[in-house]
């Protein structure tokens, strides 16, 4: 079937999941979440297939390192890489619609190549400008996580150093739940997203690209 929105009754089983996140609950409603929440997720993942392939995300929490985590997440992600190095991603959960895109977190050689393109002036000023403007047209700006102080071998007052102590540089729009959620229009609103950051998409690409790291050194 064609990607016609994501319907109210998969906002309605995360915020009854997030009352009774258990087993018991799971067990009982999974069909729902099959229904209303990862069928459409599939759907709107296999439009958006030229920016993809994507990949879901289980619905299942990792306990293994964790006694407090809740057994289910009470969202369903998708994320698909591009050729380029810079990732997509799309967030369902109770609070609505949320949509990322760029490079959430680096790897080792990533933030070596990203921290000396910000230093040096020429590419450093573009991406400045580049960010702030983003920010103007209301994207989010984050990462999975940023230093308090200057890395290890940059200067503390360098004049970029917000950018330099980032771990990753990803701009995000979370759009809540307004009508068009429901509809087909979601998917035309995902793509302008993702399409107003091309231009910071295209730095990224440009000056950190993919990692070369083995996978298990890597932070995801």
């Amino acid at each position: 079937m064609a990607f016609a929105g994501f319907p109210s009754e998969a906002i309605e089983f995360y915020e009854q999941l997030a009352d009774d996140n258990s087993k018991a609950f799971w067990a009982e409603n999974k069909h729902r979440f099959v229904e209303h929440v990862k069928g459409p997720m599939t759907e709107l993942t296999e439009a958006l297939d030229d920016y993809g392939p994507f990949h879901l995300f289980r619905p299942h929490n990792d306990l293994r390192f964790s006694k407090n985590k809740p057994p289910y997440k009470t969202h369903q992600g998708a994320y698909g890489e591009s050729e380029g190095g810079h990732g997509q991603y799309v967030q369902f959960s109770a609070d609505g619609l949320m949509v990322g895109i760029g490079y959430y977190a680096m790897a080792r050689d990533q933030l070596k190549r990203f921290r000396d393109a910000v230093v040096a002036d020429a590419t450093g000023d573009e991406i400045a400008r580049l960010v702030a403007d983003a920010a103007k047209r209301k994207y989010e700006i984050g990462a999975i996580d940023e230093l308090k102080t200057a890395p290890r071998g940059y200067d503390k007052t360098h004049p970029r150093i917000e950018l330099i102590r980032r771990k990753g540089l990803m701009l995000s729009k979370n759009f809540g739940a307004p009508k068009w959620v429901h509809t087909k229009q979601a998917e035309k609103k995902i793509r302008e997203c993702w399409e107003g950051a091309r231009d910071v998409c295209d730095w990224l690409d440009a000056h950190v690209g993919p990692s070369t790291e083995p996978p298990s050194d890597r932070p995801f």
